[in-house]
């Protein structure tokens, strides 16, 4: 079992930068890809990037590519979501999640969920 808290939502104007966090229970973190997605209202949950069990190899939606950065700490069971150039658009509850399958972007795959933290970006 794992079990996946998130913090660092909150309320930014747009071209801001927000740095998510997600702590992992347990001691087996490092088995575990981790992702992040996003939801906003009235939509389906969406891939936002995924990290390998490492941290060497990273996956971004092409909507987030070149603002956003996925990294972890393995130390810290901690997988992180750097968020810069934010746009109204990336406003959502954002959640981190594990799966022992690299290289998904299907929420079908990842095992255990967070709860959520939002991220309201204004104009």
């Amino acid at each position: 079992q794992v079990q996946l808290v998130e913090s660092g939502g909150g309320l930014v104007q747009a071209g801001g930068s927000l740095r998510l966090s997600c702590v992992a229970s347990g001691r087996t973190f490092s088995s575990y890809c981790m992702g992040w997605f996003r939801q906003a209202p009235g939509k389906e949950r969406e891939f936002v990037a995924a990290i390998s069990w490492s941290g060497g190899r990273k996956y971004y939606a092409e909507s987030v590519k070149g603002r956003f950065t996925i990294s972890r700490d393995n130390a810290k069971n901690t997988v992180y979501l750097q968020m810069n150039s934010l746009k109204p658009e990336d406003t959502a509850v954002y959640y981190c999640a594990a799966t022992t399958v690299w290289a998904t972007a299907s929420i079908r795959d990842y095992d255990y969920w967070g709860q959520g933290t939002q991220v309201t970006v204004s104009s």
